[in-house]
């Protein structure tokens, strides 16, 4: 509806401006809906932090975290790794050789690749034995014209997939057949037959054969080998690769410090970022747009993880530790002034090399399944006091997926989310009525008029048909 053709009101402003204030009740719904959905936003991403908290603080309470192994090698042409479980030990070896491809080549040239290949129809690839068979290759595959060419012998082995690679070398004087084997080894290395061709139509350009190293040189020295530079079982758990022929090196295989440290210090990273996403999102300070202004829960979750980190940790009475009580600045953990926590790694080290068992009870602890039997739920006992051990129960108590505090806030605030956002549905579908409503009675109003002005106009009309007086006609 535009303006009133009878009236001259613009009606579309008019209903436009009385909408507006119509809104008023849905657009407090939506700003509403705002500070929920960003309020349950923030929810999340400390519960994030926690989580990520919870994970770190696990890893340090499982066994496999304080005996990680590390393999070293004093030479840099030999690669070294360990896996979990590597046994600890100290292997020095020389290596001899290194592991090659076997590589044959045609006796026979060929002037043009496009030339008749002439070595038989079908390729067969045996041991050096010629007992057994690694596969057949059938050339009659690429042929394109009846008569097999050097380039499409070399496209049929290389398509074939048996573990072969073909080229046709050019020597200046005419084109051989080379064909390598893509493994190494000498169980690799192997000889070519065809229908109408002997092995001796090829020669060998290189033997396969395996990698070694020898271990010792006294009487009682030992010969390892491998198909390919790599070596594994030598050591148990641990694999090297060698790179270098005359080499000698010494592996070592003990147990990772430095992996255990950085452990401990991603947890109190981990310990540091929830403290910091519960202070960014209950910042209740003057201008502050944080949308958990003071939120007490959560603050709370943020204290009780410093308290975790500082106050003393149970162990056994001893000479060493009469009280029974170990304070985490012992292992280089302290709480400063502005709430962080802080983590010497260098006093933690020197506590793992001196006392391996004290570092892990005081950085670690276990933990125990609750009444419902499963690991890692709010319900999660103590069994041994520790650092990662409280942190791990907290942090399932505030982030679990069923019933963590934070999710089971966040959870919460999507309800009231869902249910303002049906009250704004509703107040949609009003809004449209009451335009709908609008525009009907102000349409109305504009025939009504419009009948009047009919009206009037008539009757002006009549009046205007009367019959005029004038003083001349009535003498």
């Amino acid at each position: 509806m535009g303006t009133g053709l009878t009236s001259g009101i613009d009606y579309s402003t008019m209903i436009t401006q009385l909408m507006q204030i119509e809104a008023q009740p849905q657009q407090l719904l939506q700003s509403k809906l705002a500070d929920v959905q960003k309020q349950a936003s923030a929810l999340r991403q400390v519960n994030t932090s926690f989580a990520t908290l919870g994970s770190a603080a696990q890893a340090l309470t499982k066994a496999a975290a304080w005996n990680p192994v590390k393999a070293t090698s004093t030479s840099t042409t030999v690669s070294a790794s360990a896996s979990a479980g590597a046994l600890a030990g100290s292997l020095t070896f020389s290596v001899d050789k290194l592991a090659s491809a076997h590589s044959v080549a045609s006796s026979q040239t060929w002037a043009n690749t496009s030339d008749a290949f002439d070595l038989g129809s079908t390729l067969t690839f045996k041991d050096l034995t010629g007992t057994t068979d690694f596969g057949h290759v059938d050339l009659t595959d690429s042929d394109a014209n009846g008569t097999v060419s050097l380039a499409e012998a070399v496209t049929q082995i290389n398509k074939a997939g048996l573990g072969y690679t073909a080229t046709a070398v050019n020597t200046g004087s005419g084109y051989q057949l080379q064909v390598t084997s893509t493994a190494t080894g000498a169980a690799k290395a192997f000889t070519i037959v065809s229908d109408t061709e002997p092995a001796t139509a090829y020669g060998v350009v290189s033997v396969g054969t395996d990698a070694s190293i020898t271990i010792g040189d006294g009487a009682g020295k030992i010969t390892a080998t491998s198909a390919t530079n790599t070596f594994t079982g030598v050591m148990d758990g641990t694999t090297f690769t060698v790179s270098q022929p005359g080499v000698t090196t010494t592996l070592k295989v003990g147990t990772d410090a430095g992996a255990i440290t950085s452990a401990v210090s991603s947890m109190i990273d981990a310990a540091n970022k929830a403290i910091q996403a519960v202070k960014d999102n209950t910042d209740s300070s003057q201008g502050s747009t944080a949308a958990l202004k003071g939120n007490f829960p959560l603050i709370q979750l943020a204290d009780q993880i410093r308290t975790k980190l500082s106050d003393a940790i149970t162990v056994p009475v001893s000479s060493d530790f009469p009280t029974g009580q170990v304070s985490p600045a012992t292992i280089g953990i302290q709480l400063t002034k502005d709430g962080t926590i802080t983590f010497d790694s260098a006093k933690f080290s020197d506590v793992l090399s001196s006392n391996p068992a004290l570092a892990q009870q005081l950085a670690g602890g276990l933990t125990g399944v609750g009444l419902d039997g499963t690991a890692n739920t709010p319900d999660d006992t103590i069994d041994s006091d520790g650092l990662a051990a409280r942190l791990s129960v907290l942090a399932e108590i505030a982030s679990d997926s069923v019933s963590g505090a934070i999710v089971t806030m966040a959870n919460g605030s999507d309800s009231t989310a869902k249910d303002i956002q049906s009250q704004i549905d509703a107040w949609t579908l009003r809004l449209q009525q009451r335009k709908e409503t609008m525009t009907a009675q102000f349409n109305a109003l504009e025939s009504a008029l419009s009948s009047l002005q009919s009206q009037g106009n008539w009757l002006t009309s009549q009046i205007n048909n009367l019959p005029k007086w004038n003083s001349s006609s009535s003498n």
